[in-house]
């Protein structure tokens, strides 16, 4: 009956109050105040000390965590930049910030480039590979033989030379070194469908950050949002540097280096829409201590010693 269970609420109760009593004197909770003269918050940082004290507070109570661990998914980092985008000002110094510090080993950028194989060389297949990391450094760089004879070496636009095919390791090892490097990676390229073609690879499309694609960078280039645009020009037109010019063929490496700074210029606006396009979340546990604390109430969240002093 409703008269039973307010007797029993009201034992709970009064165990709670002993028991707050006992964490006061050990100088584990600040004293209570009255009422009157608490704010909310201020009963917020009391309850907070309480729940901190007990051990066996389920782990469904506990505040998350502000950061991402490495093993985030991508749906992650998304809304992880969405939220951060919430608070406060929004900054876009403030989330490149917390990116970084949160997933520099999660995102890469890679560029291939290849030669021409089969009939009258038309066949393309790869011949060098580069990956850089968020900060633009080489993590991986090697000239590769491609599995079938080499017709043109394209040296003009792919810089590869005959010279390079030396010392160039087999396509299938290769091709093992780089799949573990973009393993559970956020990917970053310019028309990078064509780099994974050459690889032999399809990495999840929302792992994969195309720049050629971006609505953000065309916009902010100045460029219509159909256009088919060139890293060389986008690295003109936003980060004011020449790239890919001469006669001696593009560097990967550089290209690499390009598509990451690229992405970095529009990053938080290119995970804002992200994350708005992901489907929604399934509902957070509670995590505010005032929303629901008459569990606390329970003997089972309760240390075994403290139970046994306060008795």
């Amino acid at each position: 009956s409703p008269q039973a269970r307010s007797k029993k609420r009201s034992r709970k109760h009064q165990r709670f109050m002993a028991r707050r009593a006992v964490l006061e004197q050990k100088g584990l909770l600040s004293p209570h105040r009255h009422p009157g003269s608490q704010s909310p918050e201020a009963g917020l940082e009391a309850h907070t000390e309480l729940t901190e004290s007990c051990d066996k507070v389920p782990k469904a109570k506990q505040t998350a965590s502000s950061s991402l661990s490495l093993s985030a998914s991508p749906d992650s980092i998304a809304r992880h930049h969405s939220v951060l985008l919430s608070q406060g000002n929004g900054s876009s110094g403030r989330v490149r910030t917390s990116s970084l510090v949160l997933r520099p080993g999660k995102y890469v950028a890679i560029d291939c480039e290849m030669v021409g194989t089969g009939p009258q060389g038309k066949l393309s297949e790869l011949a060098r590979c580069s990956v850089v990391n968020y900060e633009g450094d080489v993590i991986y760089d090697k000239y590769v033989r491609p599995e079938l004879p080499i017709v043109d070496y394209r040296t003009r636009w792919s810089g590869i030379t005959k010279q390079h095919m030396k010392n160039a390791i087999p396509f299938k090892a290769a091709q093992a070194e780089i799949l573990k490097i973009l393993k559970d990676k956020i990917v970053v390229g310019h028309a990078i469908h064509n780099d994974f073609q050459a690889l032999k690879y399809f990495h999840p499309k929302d792992r994969t950050r195309d720049t050629s694609q971006s609505p953000a960078l065309k916009k902010r280039a100045g460029l219509p949002i159909k256009a088919n645009v060139s890293l060389k020009n986008l690295a003109r037109h936003l980060l004011h540097k020449k790239i890919q010019e001469g006669r001696k063929g593009h560097s990967s490496v550089e290209d690499a280096q390009t598509a990451m700074e690229l992405y970095r210029l529009v990053e938080v606006q290119w995970e804002k829409q992200l994350a708005h396009s992901l489907p929604p979340r399934p509902p957070s546990p509670v995590t505010d201590p005032a929303a629901d604390s008459s569990q606390y109430l329970d003997d089972q969240y309760w240390p075994t010693e403290l139970m046994a002093s306060s008795l």
